[in-house]
């Protein structure tokens, strides 16, 4: 197994990389000195999230699905380092073509741990909280138990296929595949995608600012913990360079809880809105059948224990860096 990250002489490939997070996670790889290439389909990565890099001397970013296993193999040439965030995100997404979640996530997924294992290559897989389920175990601790409802609900066919995912993750390490695992917990911050990763706060950003109504689910006393995109890129950095962290599952979010109707408040405060809220039934966004969480909140005592991170930025803060960013970008983030 490969205790370490040998240096930035070596490539650094970020499946998913136009996404939201990836592009985040490209932005620092690039400015910490690593030559950087991408893969990515833009079915829901965006051109916009790497042109300020412009025609940047070390990124290559080539145009395709991980479920390409000729472009994955080609893409692993010379590669040291893998951050493997392609992935089917997004309620709305997954909702509407849960058999394209399931494949993308499930068999893009082991073409990567494939090629990367044959590679000698160290990957660090982006994982999800939504593999907690709903469970009432709180806080979600990376060794409990796993609770979820029936399979013909397509939200937990997501959680399902993250957790095969895992799972190929830990049976490739019992065959010297150097792998860590990142479960992200409601990270936000500039590029959000209202329909994609971290679509509650993206939305009521955008309602906001367009003097539209915030559409609460239910009654919005569902909870989370939303963690700031700089410091969840920092995480999934040390996940990938420190050799503690090789074999292991970290929760990667913030402990505070924030409910969604005091989350709608917050952005209407940052933000200066008049905008009311609109409290609206599951079923009318997503459908019949929908199944949501109403606590979800990380332990967060492995991570920090073991390779030192811990969230730090107030979610107020947060905001304010996202409104920021929307304003230095004129209608763009």
């Amino acid at each position: 197994m490969k205790a370490a990250f040998e240096g930035r002489g070596e490539m650094v490939l970020v499946t998913g990389g136009a996404g939201f997070i990836g592009s985040h996670l490209v932005d620092r790889l690039l400015a910490e000195g690593y030559s950087v290439r991408v893969i990515d389909d833009f079915s829901t990565g965006r051109e916009a999230n790497l042109a300020h890099l412009g025609q940047a001397a070390r990124l290559e970013v080539m145009r395709g699905s991980v479920l390409d296993e000729a472009l994955v193999a080609g893409a692993m040439h010379g590669v040291g380092l893998v951050f493997h965030l392609a992935a089917a995100v997004g309620v709305q997404h997954v909702v509407a073509d849960p058999l394209w979640t399931l494949r993308t996530n499930t068999r893009g997924t082991e073409l990567v741990l494939e090629q990367a294992f044959a590679r000698g290559a160290r990957v660090v897989f982006a994982s999800t909280s939504e593999i907690y389920g709903v469970s009432e175990a709180l806080p979600f601790r990376e060794d409990g138990q796993r609770v979820l409802g029936p399979t013909w609900v397509h939200r937990w066919g997501y959680s399902t296929s993250k957790a095969l995912d895992e799972h190929l993750c830990f049976a490739y390490a019992e065959h010297g595949l150097a792998m860590s695992i990142v479960r992200y917990f409601n990270v936000y911050g500039p590029r959000m995608d209202p329909a994609g990763y971290g679509s509650v706060i993206a939305r009521f950003v955008s309602q906001a600012l367009a003097g539209e109504p915030l559409t609460v689910h239910g009654d919005g006393r569902q909870t989370r913990c939303f963690t700031y995109v700089d410091e969840a890129v920092e995480a999934t950095l040390r996940a990938g360079l420190q050799p503690a962290a090789l074999g292991r599952a970290y929760n990667v979010g913030s402990p505070f809880e924030h409910d969604i109707r005091a989350l709608a408040e917050a952005v209407l405060a940052t933000t200066g809105s008049r905008s009311p809220i609109a409290h609206i039934p599951y079923e009318q966004a997503y459908g019949k059948g929908f199944e949501d969480t109403r606590r979800r909140v990380p332990a967060v005592e492995r991570i920090a224990t073991e390779l030192g991170w811990r969230a730090s930025i107030p979610l107020e803060e947060g905001l304010t860096r996202v409104l920021s960013a929307r304003e230095a970008a004129g209608s763009g983030a």
